[in-house]
C-alpha cells in the first residue's frame, strides 16, 4: 500500500506504576523542545529533585484515571486510529507516540517496509507549538523515509464547525456565567522566540465563537492550564480565573479544552478533579467540561478527509513538476 498516514499523540507511561511513570517523565522532560534550559543545569534538577518528588504523585493520578484497556490517552487515540482507517481503506493508517510506544521512527520505517512510498504525519494537536511538534518532527525526520507533516489544523473550517457544535450543545444544557476556552500552557519564552501557539489559541477561540453568534461574547474567556515549573507560562491561568469568577459572583462555568483532542490526565485529573475541587472550595456551583473529540466519527472523518486532501495536493504538485 503506497499511501501512509501516521497519527501522533503525546504518549503515556506503560503502566500507572511509579517506576514506569518516572521513566516516562524522564524522557518527556529531557526533550529540549519541551525544556529549553541547558541540560547541564536542568538534568541534575530533574533527576535529583523533580522526578523523585513528581513521579509518585503523578502515578497516583494515572492510577485514578487508568481504564481497563489502559491509558485513556492511548485508548481514545487507538479508537480514532481505527475509525480513520475505516474511512481510508486505501491508506495504511497507524499510530505512534512522541514519548513511549509505539515509537515514531520505528513505526515510519515499518510503514515504508510495508510499501508506503510516502507517509503523512499528522500530530493530533490542533495548534502548533515547538513543545509538542518539534519532537515529532525531529523523530519523524530521523526515520529517513519520505514524509509530509501537517503542522496544524486549528483553522480548518470543518474542525471549527465540529468544535463549535460541541460547545453549543453543552452550553444549551444549563445556564452558564462563563465559557472558558482552556489551552495547555507553554513557557512565555517560547512565544517571545517566535512560537505561534498563543496566536493560534486565540484564533481558535475567536473563530469558534464566530460560528456561535448566540453565545454572549462577554461570557467567553481564553485561559491556559497545566503549567509546569517555576518559569512564567502563558496567562491567565485557568485555576486563577476560576477563583476570580467566583469572587465576581459567577458560579456556573463551562470549560472547553481545544488543545486536547482526547481525554487524558489533563482533562480527567487536572480539570475534573483538581480544578473542580478548587472551584467548588472557592464557592462555585456548576463546573462542566465540553468533552474532547475522542472517538467522534465526525472528527475521525475530518482527519481522514484532511489526510486525503493533503495526499491529492501533494500528488498534483509532483505531477506539475
Amino acid at each position: 500500500m503506497e499511501k501512509g498516514l501516521l497519527l501522533v499523540n503525546l504518549g503515556s507511561p506503560a503502566t500507572p506504576e511509579t517506576a514506569d511513570v518516572k521513566q516516562y517523565l524522564k524522557v518527556f522532560l529531557s526533550d529540549p523542545s519541551v525544556i529549553e534550559m541547558p541540560a547541564a543545569l536542568w538534568q541534575p534538577l530533574l533527576r535529583g529533585i523533580i522526578l523523585p518528588l513528581r513521579a509518585w504523585r503523578s502515578a497516583t493520578f494515572y492510577r485514578d484515571s487508568w481504564l481497563p484497556a489502559g491509558s485513556p490517552l492511548i485508548v481514545h487515540t487507538q479508537a480514532i486510529r481505527d475509525l480513520v482507517q475505516a474511512d481510508l481503506p486505501d491508506f495504511d493508517v497507524r499510530l505512534a507516540m512522541t514519548y513511549g510506544q509505539p515509537n515514531i521512527a520505528t513505526t515510519l520505517k515499518s510503514m515504508a517496509a510495508a510499501g508506503c512510498q510516502q507517509t503523512i504525519v499528522l500530530p493530533l494537536f490542533p495548534q502548533f507549538t515547538q513543545s509538542t511538534h518539534q519532537g515529532i518532527i525531529s523523530q519523524a525526520e530521523a526515520a529517513g523515509v519520505p514524509i509530509t507533516i501537517i503542522k496544524h489544523f486549528y483553522e480548518e473550517p470543518v474542525y471549527l464547525q465540529l468544535l463549535a457544535h460541541k460547545v453549543w450543545q453543552a452550553y444549551q444544557q444549563h445556564h452558564y456565567d462563563a465559557v472558558i476556552f482552556s489551552y495547555h500552557s507553554i513557557p512565555t519564552a517560547m512565544v517571545r522566540h517566535g512560537d505561534p501557539y498563543q496566536q493560534e489559541c486565540l484564533a481558535t477561540t475567536a473563530k469558534t465563537c464566530a460560528l456561535l453568534p448566540d453565545l454572549p461574547a462577554d461570557k467567553v474567556i481564553t485561559a491556559y492550564q497545566s503549567k509546569f515549573g517555576p518559569m512564567p507560562w502563558l496567562k491567565p491561568y485557568l485555576k486563577n480565573e476560576l477563583m476570580q469568577l467566583v469572587e465576581l459572583g459567577k458560579r456556573d462555568v463551562l470549560i472547553v479544552t481545544p488543545s486536547f483532542v482526547v481525554d487524558c490526565l489533563e482533562t480527567i485529573e487536572e480539570d475534573y478533579v483538581q480544578n473542580y475541587q478548587t472551584f467548588k472550595a472557592t464557592g462555585g456551583d456548576r463546573f462542566d467540561l465540553v468533552s474532547p473529540m475522542n472517538a467522534d466519527p465526525k472528527f475521525s472523518q475530518f482527519l481522514a478527509d484532511l489526510a486525503r486532501r493533503w495526499w491529492e495536493a501533494q500528488s498534483q504538485h509532483v505531477e506539475t513538476n
